[in-house]
């Protein structure tokens, strides 16, 4: 019984350590501009729900799309990879992406995977959308 008892609790250690941090999304509309607002991990675990989201987006030809990073605490390459395919899905519809609040810590997956120069980065909200 004890053992069994064990087993079922490294299993929901596991699922838990292995499903990581949840995703929060919020979206605002400011003007002609979609904000969405990340909150957690950008991981393989969160990424299809980003993927979902976005696809909404595109889906009804929103073709301005600014990602707010401010309480995004960390992203992996799944997450990279959604990225860039939204910017993909975006541009063929005549769509752009900026991201702004983008902390160090995600700062640096850009800089070491050198798409750095592929995504507009602001420092803030205001200032990511003057201009979109």
């Amino acid at each position: 019984m004890r053992i069994r008892a064990a087993q079922r609790r490294s299993r929901q250690a596991g699922k838990r350590k292995k499903g990581g941090r949840d995703v929060k999304i919020q979206e605002e509309k400011k003007n002609d501009v979609v904000v969405l607002l990340l909150e957690g991990e950008i991981n393989i675990n969160t990424s299809p729900e980003l993927r979902k989201r976005f696809a909404g987006c595109v889906e009804a030809k929103e073709k301005k799309v600014l990602l707010d990073f401010g309480s995004v605490t960390y992203l992996d390459s799944s997450g990279l990879a959604t990225l860039i395919e939204v910017a993909q899905r975006l541009k063929k519809i005549g769509g752009r992406m900026r991201f702004c609040r983008v902390n160090e810590r995600v700062r640096s997956v850009f800089e070491i995977t050198k798409l750095i120069n592929l995504f507009e980065i602001f420092e803030d909200q205001t200032l990511a959308l003057k201009g979109f």
